[in-house]
């Protein structure tokens, strides 16, 4: 992996560990709701990862959008679906989306030269 997926794996990792440290119960919760929310189920993965893409793309959120990135990436997106997935976030979330639109595609090249 390349120095931006390593820096922010890691330290997403170390933060959700120190949260858990001293998290309540609904946070918990809460985590536990997003991970089994995009299991397998009616929709698959791969669709699920996507859609999470798009929706933190408008949302503006650089920390999701890296985080649904890789998990596309894992999933096995190609280029192909990746690219008209930006183009759906753009259209939806317009030109305000272009800044992390821009960061997105840097992240995906890294995860592509792994």
């Amino acid at each position: 992996m390349g120095k931006l997926v390593e820096e922010f794996n890691d330290y997403r990792s170390k933060m959700n560990d120190r949260i858990m440290e001293t998290a309540n119960t609904n946070i918990k919760r809460f985590f536990a709701l997003d991970t089994t929310t995009y299991a397998d189920g009616a929709l698959n993965v791969k669709t699920k990862e996507m859609l999470g893409l798009v929706a933190s793309m408008v949302l503006r959120c650089d920390d999701c959008i890296k985080y649904h990135l890789e998990k596309c990436f894992n999933e096995g997106v190609s280029n192909e679906e990746i690219n008209e997935v930006f183009m759906i976030a753009n259209l939806v979330g317009g030109s305000i989306v272009i800044p992390h639109y821009r960061r997105a595609v840097e992240y995906w090249d890294e995860l592509s030269q792994s």
